[in-house]
């Protein structure tokens, strides 16, 4: 795990707990040589990981596509920023550049990036660890909809078992070390006739 992807809001959220996360993710990052790979802001949740990196004279590489270079969104301190002319290819340089994915608080990119990591993993597409750090039960909601998701047959349990959970940080990097990715079967489209 020497280069994970983190996605977070570029809001910093109306509880300090999560910002405080952030941080102590970002220093943990620092303390154990992992590089962030992130999406380039300096505000919100992303800016306080890649400034606790920052910080502590750890590695932060932003991907931010061209339409989101404002000077008041970029974060020009970072150790490497990494450009792409879509949102599309954001997502796939940061696929190329990580060994894993983590999800912080955030909204509907946070959502958007996990769940497409999630996706290529079912696909077999990838086999990389995917995390979820649940601060103060952020997720709970989103996890429960996976349950239901499962129970009405839209999603395999060895699917939603890839998704790794925790509430702190030291324990899901122990569990995306340990990770091993399941055996899809092949996807097979079922049509009912009436």
């Amino acid at each position: 795990m020497n280069k994970i992807a983190v996605f977070c809001g570029a809001s910093i959220g109306f509880n300090s707990v999560f910002s405080k996360e952030a941080t102590k993710v970002g220093n943990y990052f620092a303390k154990n040589n992992i590089s962030l790979v992130y999406g380039g802001g300096k505000i919100g949740m992303m800016g306080a990981i890649a400034d606790a990196v920052l910080e502590k004279k750890g590695e932060v590489i932003g991907v931010i596509p061209y339409l989101l270079k404002h000077e008041e969104v970029v974060h020009d301190n970072v150790t490497k920023m990494i450009f792409t002319k879509k949102m599309s290819k954001r997502k796939v340089k940061i696929s190329k550049l990580v060994d894993g994915y983590i999800a912080l608080a955030g909204g509907f990119g946070t959502l958007d990036e996990i769940f497409e990591a999630l996706t290529l993993g079912q696909l077999s597409i990838e086999n990389k660890p995917i995390g979820i750090l649940n601060t103060n039960g952020f997720f709970d909601y989103t996890l429960k909809q996976l349950d239901v998701m499962v129970k009405e047959g839209f999603l395999k349990q060895n699917n939603k078992d890839m998704l790794l959970v925790s509430d702190n940080i030291e324990n899901l990097i122990t569990k995306m070390r340990n990770y091993t990715p399941p055996k899809m079967n092949k996807v097979v489209n079922t049509v009912a006739s009436k």
